[in-house]
């Protein structure tokens, strides 16, 4: 029965592993990285890829951050030798024939499977960013803010840095001239070529070639923006983006309208049950 104790130490083992890598995202994510970035982050120092990027350099500026990542990396060496023992525990028993190890396989799969399943619970996920937030608020002196949450980045919606080129149909236009607002775009912020920042611009601000925009909205219309070209057809994307958020709004407008009367007819049922009861 050692495979037994191999295919439950494996298991075990890679339940701490997903559990260590969602704990460290959940911290990164209060921290206010957004959600991929902070999954990609900690994956990469749990497994050791070592990728360089923009954010890495944020996190390695970042104390907490930094500290996170420290852990994720310590965790790792140890977590990487226990399954490559795990897996010979498991696998390599001289007495067994084949289909003793298709057994052990089929076991090792379903415990895989429902270590999968129960990290895809959104109860699980909500129990974890509180833990998180609880050993943060009391471990730091950092001020957690779940930007992600409070931003609603979920359903399409996302935050994303636009490089204006000299082409591009904003460049050179003052952002009242824009209307990104009736396109469902709103600018939180310009970082000017010479690295000002300027935090929420007011519609006379000027957006020049080689700015970078902060903006918000739903991804489709993001990412069209970041390829529309000066000139008539530039214009005509405007034109179709105002008429695409008018239908997102109408279609929102609907959604609130059906939650209002489901709960005004849930409010019904219990008013008449009262009176049932009282009566």
């Amino acid at each position: 029965m050692l495979w037994v104790v191999g295919i439950m130490t494996m298991l075990l083992v890679l339940a701490l592993s997903l559990l260590i890598t969602r704990l460290a995202s959940h911290a990164l994510v209060l921290t206010g990285m957004s959600r991929e970035t902070a999954r990609f982050q900690a994956r990469s120092a749990f497994t050791g890829t070592g990728f360089t990027t923009v954010e890495s350099e944020g996190i390695v500026g970042h104390p907490v951050r930094r500290r996170i990542i420290m852990v994720l990396m310590v965790v790792r060496s140890a977590g990487v030798v226990s399954v490559i023992i795990s897996l010979m525990l498991s696998f390599v028993d001289a007495g067994d024939g084949e289909p003793a190890r298709l057994v052990r396989l089929a076991w090792l799969v379903g415990g895989v499977v429902l270590l999968a399943g129960l990290g895809r619970l959104s109860a699980v996920d909500r129990l974890l960013n509180r833990f998180v937030a609880w050993v943060l608020g009391h471990w730091t002196d950092l001020e957690s803010r779940d930007y992600v949450g409070l931003l609603q980045l979920s359903d399409n919606y996302e935050v994303m840095e636009l490089h204006v080129d000299p082409d591009d149909w904003i460049a050179g236009r003052r952002l009242e001239d824009c209307r990104l607002p009736d396109e469902g775009v709103t600018v939180l912020g310009i970082v000017r070529e010479d690295g000002t920042y300027l935090g929420v611009p007011r519609g006379e601000a000027i957006v020049e070639a080689e700015n970078t925009l902060i903006i918000y909205g739903h991804t489709d219309a993001l990412q069209e923006l970041d390829t529309r070209r000066a000139g008539h057809g530039g214009e005509q994307a405007h034109a179709r983006a105002v008429a695409d958020q008018r239908q997102r709004d109408a279609e929102q407008e609907r959604r609130d309208a059906e939650a209002q009367q489901a709960a005004g007819a849930r409010e019904q049922r219990r008013d008449a049950a009262g009176r049932r009861a009282r009566g």
